[in-house]
């Protein structure tokens, strides 16, 4: 055999070379349209993102003397109260049928990990003998009872206050009695 190509692989290497060729110029033109619609495209802009550039650029902190110092930290004490309020579950109420019925339900009416019913006497009389501080902690700090019954710390919402994790038990506990 000879180094030289045949007429057939000279026609198909020009054909081939042609064929990628022609692809390589497609694809510039490609890329060339997309870059072109994409800068002629008007931007769609969300009003929302100014203010969020706008926040996350602001400086940390500022440093302020005097009254104007004063009235400056008082302010940011107030924003934080405001802020920490509108974390409360339930909007800080106290009710306990409400946070019941918003939270505690979903284990005390099926009984799930062992949770005892609302209103089972049978279920509850042991744990009310322990006494209302016991059951509060345990709702709290959350518990695993020897029998396999599980109370996850705050009835799995960190956002309860110490006061409606004890208006919640003492609804139930109301509920057994």
């Amino acid at each position: 055999m000879s180094g030289s190509l045949t007429k057939s692989d000279q026609s198909f290497m020009r054909s081939f070379s042609l064929l990628i060729a022609g692809l390589g110029v497609l694809t510039l033109l490609l890329i060339v349209g997309a870059w072109w619609i994409y800068d002629h495209e008007p931007k769609e802009t969300n009003p929302q993102t100014a203010q969020q550039v706008a926040e996350r650029i602001a400086p940390a902190g500022a440093v302020y003397a005097g009254d104007t110092g004063r009235a400056a930290m008082q302010a940011a004490q107030e924003a934080a109260a405001k802020a920490a309020a509108s974390q409360v579950a339930y909007g800080g109420t106290t009710d306990g049928k409400t946070i019941y019925d918003n939270l505690c339900h979903s284990c005390h009416t099926a009984g799930v990990a062992g949770a005892p019913k609302l209103g089972d006497k049978a279920n509850w009389g042991p744990r009310i003998a322990q006494g209302i501080d016991t059951l509060v902690k345990h709702a709290t700090e959350g518990f695993k009872g020897p029998d396999g019954n599980m109370m996850p710390a705050r009835g799995g919402n960190p956002a309860l206050t110490d006061a409606q994790v004890k208006a919640a038990v003492q609804w139930i506990v109301d509920q057994a009695k």
